[in-house]
C-alpha cells in the first residue's frame, strides 16, 4: 500500500461496507493519507470491530447504515455532516442461471449495488459541490465492463453504476469534483469465499479447485487482494488525479482490457 501522507488531512470519507474485505482496506488507505474516516454498514459489531482495529492510524468512527432504506441514507448523512470523499463499495452477488432469476433476486441486487450507490451518491454530492471538491468512487466489479455467466442481475446493476458514473462525472466536471469506479476482479473477499463454498456445494468439486477456477480468469493466475483495490480507490481520491475522471479502472491483473 502507498505510504503513509497527509494529502487527505481535512477530508471526510465515508466508506460504506467498511466493515471487512475492501472496505476496510480502503478505510486504511484513506487513513493513512490523512482523512477523516466514517465506516459504513450494516453489521454494527463489525464496523466497531475494523475501527478499533485502525484507530491507531487516525480519527475513525462508525455508522450503521442500510443503503437499501432511503430514510437510512438520508439520515445518516445528515448525523455524519458533508462528506468530501465516498466510496460506495457495499454490495451484494447472487448467482443463478437467467432462467432461475426471479423477480426478487432481480430487485435485490438492483436495490443494493445500484440504487444503494445512488442514494448515498445522491445524499453525499450537494456537500461537494457546495465546498467545490469531492470525490466518488464506486466500486463496480468487472461484472460492470464485461458479461459473465450465471450473474445476469448482478452484471446488469454494476453496468448501471458505470453508466452513472460515466453520466455524473460530465455533469460535475467543471466544478471540482470528480467521479469515477474501480473494477475489481475475483478478490480474496467474503463474497468470493462464498462463491467458492457455493461451487465446491454444487459440483462436488473441492474449494481449492473452485478456488483456482475463478482465479483462472486473471492472467497474473491469482485472485486480486483487498489492498490492491485500495490503492486503486486512493488514487482517484487524491487531490493530484484531478484529472481522472468518468473512468472505470479494471484492477483485474489483465483479464480485462
Amino acid at each position: 500500500m502507498m505510504g503513509a501522507t497527509a494529502d487527505l488531512a481535512g477530508k471526510h470519507a465515508l466508506v460504506t461496507g467498511g466493515g471487512r474485505g475492501i472496505g476496510a482496506a480502503v478505510a486504511r488507505a484513506l487513513l493513512a493519507a490523512g482523512a477523516r474516516v466514517t465506516i459504513a454498514g450494516r453489521d454494527a459489531n463489525t464496523l466497531a470491530a475494523t475501527a478499533r482495529e485502525l484507530a491507531a492510524l487516525g480519527e475513525i468512527g462508525c455508522a450503521t447504515l442500510d443503503i437499501t432504506d432511503a430514510d437510512d441514507v438520508r439520515a445518516v448523512f445528515a448525523r455524519i455532516g458533508r462528506v468530501d470523499i465516498l466510496v460506495n463499495n457495499a454490495g451484494q452477488a447472487a448467482s443463478a442461471p437467467f432462467g432461475k432469476t426471479d423477480e426478487a433476486l432481480w430487485q435485490r441486487m438492483l436495490e443494493v449495488n445500484l440504487n444503494g450507490t445512488f442514494r448515498c451518491t445522491h445524499a453525499a454530492l450537494p456537500g461537494m459541490l457546495d465546498a467545490g471538491w469531492g470525490r466518488v468512487v464506486s466500486v463496480a466489479s468487472t461484472a460492470g465492463l464485461v458479461g459473465y455467466r450465471y450473474v445476469a442481475a448482478y452484471c446488469a446493476a454494476k453496468h448501471g453504476v458505470i453508466g452513472m458514473t460515466r453520466a455524473l462525472a460530465l455533469e460535475v466536471a467543471a466544478r471540482g469534483v470528480t467521479v469515477n469506479a474501480v473494477c475489481p476482479g475475483f478478490t480474496d473477499t467474503d463474497i468470493v469465499r462464498e462463491a467458492v463454498a457455493n461451487i465446491a456445494a454444487k459440483t462436488g468439486r473441492s474449494e481449492a479447485e473452485a478456488r483456482a477456477e475463478l482465479a483462472a480468469g486473471n492472467p497474473q493466475r491469482r485472485l486480486v487482494e483487498c489492498d490492491e483495490v485500495a490503492n486503486a480507490v486512493l488514487w482517484l481520491c487524491l487531490p493530484r488525479s484531478g484529472a481522472m475522471n468518468g473512468q472505470s479502472l479494471a484492477v483485474a491483473g489483465g483479464e480485462v482490457m
